[in-house]
Order: structure tokens, then sequence, then C-alpha cells
């Protein structure tokens, strides 16, 4: 793709749903760890709605699902930590596997960094996951910085991640941009006051992504560069 005119200095990604189809691996991580303790498996969508807050909190709803615990109850007891290393093991396995880009995403990329603008990923998928996600399909080499959900004390929706590539950039809010694809993705960049472009196709909890009232809702990514 050619290289755009652009308006935008520094462009913020969510990765899960808006770079990466990943919920079918992350599936199969869950249901081979509710299998390995003997608990009922989880509908694929199912565990879409669970995606968001990240991987940690995505195991508690479906350990409280299996055992039929609250996810205070699952939170507090020795459940999940019987459950966080098995679940470990099988996500770092799947990684890869039966995730994939999502369309335009790599020449997309390409384009923007030929462009001249800094480009990020702020998840809150934890760092060794989001490493293992990135380097799966080759990604890591696009960003000039990754932010993930235990990079810093707090996560998405604090702007905490937007702040720290503004400051080191030396970029202006009103220069910058978010690309996600769920509530969480808008109240991010609200927080930080940036725009918020989002995609129609990820996991946004079962909410139409204009209930989010973004500034922008884009068939895919290769909409950045027109």
């Amino acid at each position: 793709m050619k290289a755009p005119n652009m308006r935008w200095d520094a462009i913020f990604f969510d990765l899960d749903g808006t770079l990466v189809q990943t919920s079918p691996e992350i599936a199969d991580a869950v249901n081979d760890t509710l299998r390995h303790f003997g608990w009922p498996a989880a509908a694929q969508a199912q565990v879409d709605l669970w995606i968001g807050h990240g991987t940690r909190e995505l195991l508690i709803q479906a350990l409280a699902q299996a055992t039929g615990q609250s996810a205070e109850a699952v939170h507090l007891g020795p459940v999940l930590q019987q459950a966080l290393p098995v679940f470990d093991g099988h996500y770092q396995a799947r990684c890869g596997t039966r995730s994939q880009l999502y369309p335009h995403v790599r020449e997309t990329l390409g384009a923007l960094r030929l462009a001249g603008c800094k480009l990020a990923v702020v998840t809150n998928k934890e760092g060794r996951y989001t490493d293992t996600v990135l380097n799966a399909h080759q990604l890591h080499s696009c960003f000039d910085l990754v932010v993930s959900g235990d990079t810093f004390p707090q996560k998405k929706p604090t702007p905490v991640g937007i702040n720290h590539g503004l400051a080191l950039w030396q970029v202006a809010p009103a220069r910058a941009l978010f690309v996600g694809d769920s509530s969480i993705d808008a109240a991010t960049a609200r927080n930080a006051g940036i725009a918020v472009w989002l995609l129609p196709y990820g996991y946004n909890m079962g909410e139409p992504v204009q209930a989010c009232q973004p500034d922008r809702v884009i068939a895919d990514v290769s909409e950045l560069l027109t």
C-alpha cells in the first residue's frame, strides 16, 4: 500500500479483536484448562463475551461458570491459583495455532510506518501472551511501543499506556488516534483525550460498537490510509 499523507503522528491499537482474531485459540486454552479439572467446556460465543479485560479476568469468568461460584469467590479462592499455571501452559501452546490477522493489517501497518507515524499496541492481555501473539504473526517489528495489561499498575480504560506513548514521542493528543473494537478502548481514548475509531468485528461483550459513540466506525484498518 502507498504511504498516505498522515493526519496522525501516533496511532495506538488494541490487539485482540482489532489486529488479530484470537478468540478461537483463547477458547481452546480455556477449555483445555477446564477439561484438565474435569469441568464442562465453555462455548466459543461465551468466551468471546469475556474477552477485553485481560486473560486473568477471562479465566475468572470461565471458572465461575464452570464451578457455579461467583467471580468474586473465584478471585479470592484457591481454584484460580490452581488453574492459572495450567491455563498458562495451554495458552502458550495454543498462541498462533488458530488466530489470524484481520484483513489488511500487515500492509496497513507497513504503510503507516513508511509515512512516519509512530505505532503502539495497548492491550489488557498480559505481556507474556502479548509477546507470544505478536511473535506468532511476525508483528513485533511493526510497533514502536507495546503496552500490555501488566506493563503498568493500571490497565485500560485508564490512559496510562497512551499517555506514556504521547510523552515518549512528544505527540500532542490532537495528533493521536486510538483504534480498537470495544467500549473499553473507547473509554481509554476518551480518558487520554484522543480520537477513537472502532472496528465492528471484534469483541465488545455482545454490544454494537456504535453504542460507544466513537469518532468513526471503520470497516477495516485500511481506512486509516484514506
